[in-house]
């Protein structure tokens, strides 16, 4: 197997990591302070190309390969997780849907805002009782005549109150659970389609995440995204990039730790010389290392699969949880290197722990990727 990224795949991660270090390194603390979204980079980013990277040229997108969007990922969480979730949900399953489900009138009319970064896309499934288990969702949809009339609300989007485009998931067919989910497109300022107020979060704080309610909400019949009672089905089948980009955002965050403990430890000094020399530091930052090298090989052959047109499933969901898991063992032992210093917010690795958080929970639990790895070997062996 060749590990070698090409020509193009390296100036594509060399462009994302000059863009990361000029303009997210010196402000993301501020970002993660403020909850501020960072609206002023997504132009720039849209420039780059990065708003639309899995997009196809056809539809105004940079039309990347999952690889070359996985570099781009982990270059912008190094310095930024707010900016590289944003990244994620919008170049995720809300644009996915519509990519891979919409008609190709849908597809012309949302596309290309989406890819230029001028409309920011949302995905709305988890609601407040139903997250992992979407039998639970509540959302309604009705036809009436040439409307759909949806009510219900959702927890925990992504781009909730930013965004444009949203992406919404709705029983159509109720006795049928979630064989029984439809998609549907609503875009911004629709009536009786009302965001809540930004969530308060422990981490990827810069990140938009909202309620959204729906009370009487009137859209075409157009706007269903592709067949009834298909969405929770669809969804399924797109999950598996999604993950493949979790998995980098946590590899990305887990770097930014690996990489601030080696800068630390070389510099302070302890009993009169650099920590760096005790084997205790020494061996934290080998564990470290070596589980993030795993998590990048997990990550890459994912990757090549895709590539290759072959099924992901299992090989998106390993990668997805042992690189959140090890993101987050990084993160952890790089506070503990810092001693009282990785405690406060002077130094980035506080921020990190607390965003790589996340990647444990999004796009699927650890929980959830382990009954989806274990299921498919059971079924396999």
């Amino acid at each position: 197997m060749n590990f070698e990224l090409s020509d193009d795949q390296k100036a594509i991660r060399d462009m994302a990591r000059s863009f990361a270090e000029s303009r997210l390194r010196d402000k993301a603390a501020q970002w993660d302070q403020t909850k501020e979204f960072p609206r002023e980079i997504i132009p720039e980013m849209a420039e780059l190309g990065f708003m639309g990277m899995g997009i196809p040229e056809d539809y105004a997108g940079a039309g990347l390969d999952l690889l070359s969007c996985a570099l781009i990922m982990e270059e912008v969480a190094r310095h930024c997780g707010s900016t590289a979730l944003t990244l994620a949900s919008h170049n995720g399953l809300g644009s996915k849907h519509i990519l891979l489900f919409g008609s190709e009138a849908q597809k012309k009319k949302y596309l290309p805002d989406i890819a230029q970064g001028k409309k920011l896309s949302a995905w709305a499934l988890t609601e407040p009782g139903s997250g992992s288990d979407a039998s639970g969702l509540k959302t309604t949809a009705v036809l009436e005549g040439n409307e759909w009339v949806l009510n219900g609300s959702k927890a925990f989007i992504t781009q909730g109150s930013v965004g444009d485009i949203y992406v919404v998931l709705a029983l159509t067919t109720p006795e049928k659970k979630q064989k029984g989910i439809s998609a549907f497109v609503i875009e911004r300022g629709a009536k009786g389609f009302v965001a809540g107020k930004p969530e308060d979060k422990l981490g990827c704080r810069a990140s938009d995440t909202s309620t959204l309610s729906l009370e009487n909400v009137r859209i075409p019949k157009e706007n269903l995204l592709g067949e009834k009672d298909q969405g929770f089905i669809d969804t399924l089948k797109i999950l598996d990039q999604g993950r493949v980009i979790i998995g980098a955002m946590a590899l990305g965050l887990g770097r930014g730790a690996l990489e601030e403990s080696l800068k630390y430890a070389k510099e302070r000094e302890q009993f009169g010389k650099p920590i760096a020399d005790f084997q205790a530091i020494q061996w934290k930052l080998a564990d470290m290392a070596t589980e993030l090298e795993a998590a990048r090989l997990l990550l890459y052959k994912a990757c090549a699969k895709h590539a290759a047109g072959q099924p992901m499933n299992t090989e998106a969901s390993m990668a997805k949880l042992f690189a959140s898991e090890a993101a987050l063992k990084a993160c952890d032992e790089a506070i503990q290197i810092h001693g009282g210093y990785g405690y406060i917010k002077d130094y980035p690795v506080e921020r990190y722990w607390r965003d790589a958080r996340l990647c444990t929970i999004g796009e699927g639990t650890s929980e959830v990727q382990r009954m989806v790895i274990s299921r498919n070997i059971l079924r396999e062996a």
